[in-house]
C-alpha cells in the first residue's frame, strides 16, 4: 500500500511511514491511499481485532506484532467506542470525544514511523483544534518519548471543559490560544508545515508534522469503527449479512464522514452517509448545489466543533470521486477566490452523501425530545446527526428500510450548559474525568492576540526553546 498527494498529477507514491511523518505533502496536498484494499475478514471480531485487520491493509511496513502493540497501547485500557441501540458512542476515551479513537493510537504509529524512517530528531506535532482534537492529541501524545505537541485553539468556540482539558495538560505539550476562529488556527498549521525557513531554525533537533486531520494516520483508525459496527449489528441479529446500512454523521471538517466513505470503497455495505451540518452549512450547500463558497459569515453555534468554513478533508473526497486534475483545479480556485464549483450533472457521483443542515433551535429541540422520550442525553453534535437522520427517514418515506446508525461524537458533559438548557434540568454528577479538571492547575496561559503567523511563530519557538 502506497500513498499519493491529491495535488500531484504524476501520482508519485510514497510509503505509509513517509506520509505519516510528513503529515502534509511537499506540494501542500493531502495524502490519500493510492488504492483501497477490500476488507472481508472482520465479522465477529473484537474491536482490537478489526483494527488489526484494517490497519494491516494500509500499513504494510508495520509488522503484525508492531501493530498489535500499538493497538494494545491505545485500546486495552480505554476502548473509546460503544454501540448503544442506534447510537454509535465514540466518546468513551480519555477526553470523552470521538477524536480519542484516532488520537489514542496515532502517537504510537508516529513513533514507530520515526524509527522506521531512521529519524533521530524529536518530532513536533502541530495541531489546530475546534475543540476536541486538541485535548485528544495532547492527552494521547503527552508521555510518548521523542514527541512534543503544540496545539493552537481559538479564543472563541471551545467549551469550558475543552479549554480546561488543554490548558491543564501536563507532559511534553503546549497549548496556545489565538485570536480568531478554527479556520485561522488550521491555516496557521498548514502555513507552518510549508515554511522551510521556520523549520530550518530547528534543523538537526526537531522535525514537524501534524495530528490534525491533515495527517492520513488520523483518518485510517476512524475507518475501523464502521467495520466494527457492521460486525456488531450482525452479531446482535439487527441485520443480515450483506444488508446495506446508513450512517448519520455530524460533519465539520468531513474526516468522520470521509472515513465512512473510505469504508464503502473497501466494500463495506454502506448505503448512505447522512451529513448533518450546523448553521455554517458549507457542506450542505456544496452537496446540494455543487458550489463551495467560504466567503460567508462565520457562525459560532452550539455544535462548536463543526464551526468550520475551510473543510480540510473535502479535497480528499473530490480526489476519490473526480481524480487529480479536477481536485487541483478546485483547490487552486479555492486558494484564489475562496470558492469553487463542480458541474451539477456530475454530482450524481456524490449520491453516497445526503446533506441536512440544522439550526441551534432544532438542535436544542432534539436534545429535549430524545431525552423526554427515552431518557437518552445527546450532546449538540450528536443532536445535529440525529435530526438529520430523522429528516432523511421522513423524505425517504415508507419505502426506506435501511438500518441507520447515528454517530455520537462527544459526551454531553463537554457541553453541559447547552444540554442542561435543552432538557430543563441539571445533568447527573459528572464523570471523574470532568470533575477532576476543575481541581487541576492551569499550566498553559499563552494567548496570541492576533492570528498573524509571525506572532504565532514566536510563541511556538518559545514553547520549543
Amino acid at each position: 500500500m502506497k500513498f499519493v498527494s491529491i495535488l500531484d498529477r504524476e501520482e508519485i507514491q510514497v510509503s505509509a511511514t513517509e506520509a505519516i511523518i510528513r503529515g502534509q505533502a511537499p506540494d501542500g496536498g493531502l495524502y490519500v491511499p493510492a488504492d483501497f484494499p477490500k476488507i472481508k475478514d472482520y465479522i465477529g471480531k473484537s474491536y482490537q481485532e478489526v483494527a488489526q485487520t484494517v490497519l494491516e491493509a494500509f500499513l504494510p511496513e508495520y509488522s503484525k506484532d508492531e501493530l498489535a502493540d500499538c493497538i494494545s497501547r491505545a485500546y486495552s485500557d480505554v476502548l473509546p467506542v460503544k454501540l448503544n441501540g442506534n447510537f454509535l458512542e465514540l466518546y468513551h476515551g480519555k477526553t470523552l470525544s470521538f477524536k480519542d479513537v484516532a488520537l489514542q493510537i496515532f502517537p504510537h504509529l508516529l513513533k514507530l514511523a520515526k524509527e522506521k524512517q531512521n529519524i533521530k530528531e524529536d518530532i513536533v506535532i502541530l495541531a489546530a483544534t475546534s475543540g476536541d482534537t486538541g485535548p485528544a492529541v495532547l492527552a494521547g501524545a503527552a508521555d510518548v518519548e521523542g514527541l512534543f505537541t503544540v496545539v493552537l485553539f481559538p479564543e472563541k468556540g471551545v467549551s469550558p471543559v475543552q479549554r480546561l482539558q488543554m490548558t491543564t495538560q501536563t507532559g511534553n505539550v503546549a497549548a496556545i490560544e489565538i485570536a480568531g476562529n478554527y479556520d485561522d488556527a488550521q491555516k496557521a498549521v498548514r502555513t507552518l508545515l510549508a515554511d522551510e525557513e521556520f523549520k530550518n531554525k530547528f534543523k538537526g533537533r526537531k522535525i514537524f508534522t501534524t495530528a490534525s486531520s491533515i495527517n492520513i494516520a488520523r483518518l485510517l483508525p476512524q475507518i475501523v469503527y464502521y467495520f466494527w459496527t457492521y460486525s456488531e449489528l450482525l452479531k446482535n441479529g439487527k441485520i443480515k449479512e450483506g444488508k446495506h446500512i446508513s450512517f448519520a454523521v455530524p460533519s465539520g471538517n468531513f474526516g468522520n464522514a470521509l472515513a465512512g466513505f473510505y469504508a464503502y470503497k473497501m466494500e463495506l455495505p454502506v448505503s448512505t452517509l447522512i451529513i448533518g451540518c450546523n448553521e455554517n452549512k458549507i457542506l450542505y450547500d456544496f452537496i446540494e448545489k455543487g458550489v463551495y463558497d467560504k466567503n460567508r459569515e462565520f457562525k459560532i453555534t452550539h455544535s462548536t466543533a463543526m464551526d468550520i468554513l475551510h473543510v480540510t478533508n473535502l479535497p480528499r473526497a473530490l480526489y476519490s470521486i473526480y481524480g487529480a486534475d479536477k481536485t487541483i483545479e478546485a483547490c487552486e480556485a479555492l486558494n484564489k477566490t475562496g470558492k469553487f464549483s463542480v458541474e451539477y450533472s456530475s454530482l450524481d457521483l456524490l449520491y453516497r452523501f445526503w446533506p441536512c443542515f440544522v439550526t441551534d433551535e432544532q438542535t436544542r429541540d432534539r436534545i429535549k425530545a430524545v431525552y423526554e422520550k427515552s431518557g437518552y442525553i445527546m450532546d449538540p453534535h450528536t443532536a445535529v446527526a440525529e435530526y438529520a437522520q430523522r429528516r432523511f427517514d421522513i423524505e425517504l418515506g415508507m419505502e426506506w428500510d435501511e438500518y441507520t446508525i447515528i454517530l455520537s461524537t462527544a459526551s454531553p458533559y463537554k457541553f453541559r450548559e447547552v444540554v442542561e438548557c435543552s432538557i430543563g434540568k441539571e445533568l447527573p454528577p459528572a464523570p471523574p474525568e470532568i470533575k477532576e479538571l476543575y481541581e487541576k492547575e492551569v499550566i498553559h496561559k499563552k494567548f496570541v492576540q492576533t492570528p498573524d503567523i509571525e506572532a504565532i511563530k514566536k510563541e511556538i519557538e518559545e514553547a520549543l526553546a
